[in-house]
């Protein structure tokens, strides 16, 4: 019989703990989402951990298993999670509803949404709020300022806006 238990990796290194894992044959699974990021000033979509430092590991619990031992001496592996001395198992059905979720090609996580407020941060108009309209072209995007009781449609740098707190 095996069962699913959780991994805690070595910060950014949830990539490489994945391959060296499966280069030894074990069953693993790194849930990743499609997120904005804002990289050199443009919007990017990259591929990102789902939960950052973690990975799901099958691991068999019989004489025919193979041997645990080998997993906390990979590259990028910090230990296998444990509660006290019992390694943490992690539910079928929660997994199942996990790949699912992370099937899916739609970019999960967004910079900025439509009608969102933002500050700018550069050039002539720092400080001033603004609404956030759309992405307009790979390094620019759409704002309305509000300027003399009128809504002025304008494009910045992503990076010369903020979100409002």
């Amino acid at each position: 019989m095996s069962n699913w238990y959780l991994i805690h990796t070595k910060i950014r290194q949830e990539r490489v703990a994945l391959e060296n894992l499966e280069r030894q044959g074990f069953e693993c699974f790194l849930p990743q989402i499609n997120a904005e990021k804002l990289r050199r000033g443009a919007l990017q979509v990259v591929q990102e951990a789902l939960f950052p430092r973690y990975l799901f590991i099958r691991l068999g619990s019989g004489l025919e298993s193979q041997s645990w031992s080998p997993i906390r001496s990979t590259v990028g592996v910090s230990r296998l999670v444990t509660f006290g001395q019992i390694p943490a198992k992690i539910n079928d059905e929660l997994l199942a509803e996990i790949r699912i979720k992370t099937d899916s090609s739609e970019v999960q996580l967004r910079h900025f949404a439509h009608g969102e407020q933002v500050v700018v941060t550069d050039g002539p108009f720092v400080g001033v709020e603004a609404i956030y309209q759309m992405a307009d072209g790979e390094s620019r995007v759409m704002v309305l300022l509000n300027l003399m009781s009128q809504q002025v449609k304008m494009t910045v740098s992503p990076a010369s806006i903020r979100k409002v707190n």
